[in-house]
């Protein structure tokens, strides 16, 4: 049987702490009884458990290629290329502020398709690409697109001159103008639906 016992602490400050002294087992002693020399084996040292850390990693506000103007709100990393002209000012906002003030607040036009994870405000554009918004984002923004996928929160007017899809998470306070419109069971749409008229 092994049997580590603490010396009490020195009181000492400055001093170095002793080395542990080497124990032994008797039953390995008795074990070996051929052998002159006990089996030393090393003491056990225990150590504090850390405490684990809880990380929330944040999601990007804007994910897709995008040209934007306007001002941004940044609280925690910014990856991808950033391109200005006049400078770029970054304040960072405690996490509660995000609940009200948007993370972008701007102009967005982009080419293809957008994700939106965050908070954005504005106007957002493209002739003929395709937004997707998250389930647990929200747009403050007149929306004119081809596509709009809308799983989050829209308040602000629809223009999806292909078709509009709103999951069932979906709450839209705004009027909708599109060829197309899926609305699953759950969604919430105030407002009104006016339907493009095919070329």
């Amino acid at each position: 049987m092994l049997e580590v016992k603490r010396k009490p602490i020195s009181s000492n400050h400055g001093a170095a702490a002793p080395a542990p002294a080497h124990t032994y087992s008797e039953e390995a002693k008795g074990a070996n009884s051929n052998s002159s020399s006990p089996r030393f084996i090393k003491p056990v040292v225990a150590t504090p458990a850390k405490e684990p850390r809880d990380f929330h990693g944040k999601l990007p506000a804007i994910t897709g290629e995008c040209h934007f103007k306007g001002s941004i709100s940044v609280d925690g990393l910014i990856a991808g290329q950033i391109g200005v002209q006049s400078g770029l000012s970054l304040k960072q906002k405690p996490s509660a502020a995000f609940a009200s003030a948007a993370e972008l607040n701007g102009e967005f036009n982009f080419k293809d398709a957008i994700r939106v994870n965050g908070h954005i405000a504005g106007s957002i554009y493209s002739k003929a690409g395709t937004i997707i918004v998250d389930v647990e984002a929200k747009v403050d923004a007149n929306v004119d697109v081809a596509v709009a996928v809308i799983g989050g929160t829209v308040t602000g007017e629809i223009v999806a001159r292909e078709r509009v899809e709103l999951g069932p998470a979906s709450r839209i306070h705004g009027n909708i103008w599109t060829r197309s419109i899926v609305i699953k069971d759950g969604a919430i749409f105030e407002g009104v639906c006016r339907m493009i008229e095919e070329d």
